[in-house]
C-alpha cells in the first residue's frame, strides 16, 4: 500500500478542513526486514533512514519533519494534549493518543496489526490520533481521547481508522476475549469477540463499534495488515517496521 491521503471538513475557499494520511508498507528507503516505509524509529532500523521515510510521510500531509508529533503506542490509555512538535511530552508509561488544537502540527499514530485512528471536528478546530490494540480497548482509549477532544471543544468527530489485523488472522488464548469481554459493553465486546470456531478478537470492530456509539462518523480503510504485503504486520513477521496514520489542522 502506498500512502493514501484525504480531509476532514469543507473544500471550499475559506472553509476549515483537516488533512490525513495513511501510509502503508511501500514508497521508503528501509531495508529488509524494514522495507520499505518504516516510521518507528524503536524498532532496530537505521536512524537516518526512518528520518527520511519520516519526511515522506510529513511531506504527505504539507509539513516538514520538525512539525510532526510520532507516538510510540504502550497498549494504554493516556492522552497527551500537545501543542508543538517533537517527542510527546513525558508522562509515567507513555501515551496512546494526541490530541492539539494547534495549526500546522502533525499527529502520528504508528502500528502493525493494532488499530491506527486519526479524529478530527474541523469546524471546531481539533484533531487526534489514537494507537488501539485490545489493551487500549481494555482500558478505553478511544472514550479517553474523545473525552479530551469534547473539553478542547470538539462537538462533531469524524474518524478514519487504518487497516488492521483481522479476526481471522487474529486467535488469541481464551482469557483474552474474556478480559474484553469483562471490561466492555456488551454491544461493543460483542463486535470485538466475534463467533467463530476458533476464539479471536477483532479489534477494529470493536473500535467502530465504540466509535459508533459516541456518535461519531466512521470512515475505515480496508485491508488486514497480515493478509497484505503492502502493509507492515508483526503477528506475521516479527521483526518489521510500522505503518503510521497522520492528522494536521
Amino acid at each position: 500500500m502506498k500512502i493514501v491521503t484525504g480531509q476532514f471538513g469543507s473544500v471550499a475557499p475559506g472553509g476549515r478542513s483537516a488533512i490525513w494520511a495513511a501510509t502503508g508498507r511501500l514508497g521508503g528507503h528501509s531495508r529488509p526486514p524494514f522495507d520499505e516505509l518504516n516510521l518507528a524509529s524503536y524498532v532496530g532500523d537505521e536512524p537516518p533512514t526512518v528520518k527520511v521515510n519520516q519526511q515522506i510521510a510529513a511531506q504527505s500531509i504539507g509539513l516538514d519533519l520538525a512539525s510532526l508529533v510520532i507516538m510510540e503506542g504502550v497498549h494504554g490509555a493516556k492522552v497527551a494534549v500537545v501543542d508543538r512538535g517533537g517527542p510527546p511530552p513525558q508522562g509515567a508509561g507513555g501515551f496512546d493518543a494526541l490530541v492539539t488544537t494547534t495549526p500546522g502540527l502533525g499527529l502520528v499514530t504508528l502500528g502493525a496489526d493494532c488499530v491506527p485512528i486519526v479524529l478530527a471536528d474541523p469546524t471546531n478546530s481539533v484533531i487526534g490520533a489514537v494507537h488501539c490494540g485490545w489493551r487500549g480497548l481494555v482500558a478505553g482509549v478511544v472514550p479517553a481521547a474523545l473525552a479530551q477532544m469534547h473539553i478542547l471543544g470538539a462537538d462533531q468527530v469524524h474518524a478514519v481508522i487504518g487497516p488492521s489485523i483481522c479476526a481471522n488472522c487474529y486467535p488469541v488464548p481464551p482469557e483474552r476475549v474474556a478480559a474484553v469481554v469483562a471490561a466492555l459493553p456488551e454491544a461493543i465486546s460483542a463486535a470485538a469477540c466475534p463467533e467463530s470456531k476458533v476464539v479471536c478478537l477483532d479489534v477494529g470492530a470493536g473500535v467502530r463499534a465504540e466509535l459508533a456509539a459516541a456518535g461519531v462518523i466512521v470512515t475505515t480503510l480496508e485491508g488486514c495488515t497480515a493478509q497484505s504485503t503492502g502493509l507492515f504486520s508483526y503477528r506475521r513477521d516479527g521483526l518489521t517496521g510500522r505503518q503510521g496514520m497522520l492528522v494536521r489542522l
